[in-house]
């Protein structure tokens, strides 16, 4: 398949929880090369279904050389105290954030043989985890902005020239 376009803010289908996979078939195999070709370009650490235009819920990921794909994930874990970690977003594009997150996480979905896996880590694979995770339940990250940051993030927003 292809490099998929990145959907921006404001395009409704960035603020919908995703829908489960039911059967893997072509279409579910289609999107994760979608997915998997879409993260591969530099400097991307994840690309959720949803942020390609397609409400349901899968996400790619590719932190340290380590590209894969998860399918109807869960967070089943998440450890320590949130901290404030320098974020962005392709869906929100030239826009960077401290946001609070986990230091350690842990997902557990399906791969393409319909067999459980997990996925764990600590920084950038523990923001990652979270990051994508939160795109299938249709949040962006500017949604976990503390209160004053996220109003100057948001007046940021309205004064982009994409949006």
């Amino acid at each position: 398949m292809a490099e998929r376009a990145i959907r921006v803010f404001g395009d409704p289908v960035l603020k919908s929880p995703c829908a489960q996979i039911g059967a893997i078939d072509s279409g579910i195999r289609a999107l994760v090369t979608d997915l998997l070709d879409s993260v591969r370009v530099p400097g991307r650490a994840g690309v959720a279904a949803p942020q390609i235009g397609i409400g349901v819920r899968a996400f790619s990921y590719n932190v340290d050389g380590n590209v894969g794909y998860v399918l109807n994930p869960e967070v089943v874990e998440l450890r320590g105290d949130r901290e404030l970690i320098g974020e962005g977003c392709l869906s929100v594009p030239g826009l960077w954030h401290p946001t609070p997150r986990h230091p350690y996480a842990r997902v557990r979905g399906l791969n393409l043989a319909g067999e459980v896996v997990e996925l764990a880590g600590e920084g950038l694979m523990a923001q990652a985890l979270q990051h994508e995770s939160d795109h299938l339940d249709g949040l962006l990250y500017l949604d976990r902005l503390e209160r004053d940051e996220r109003r100057a993030a948001m007046r940021l927003v309205r004064e982009s020239d994409w949006f």
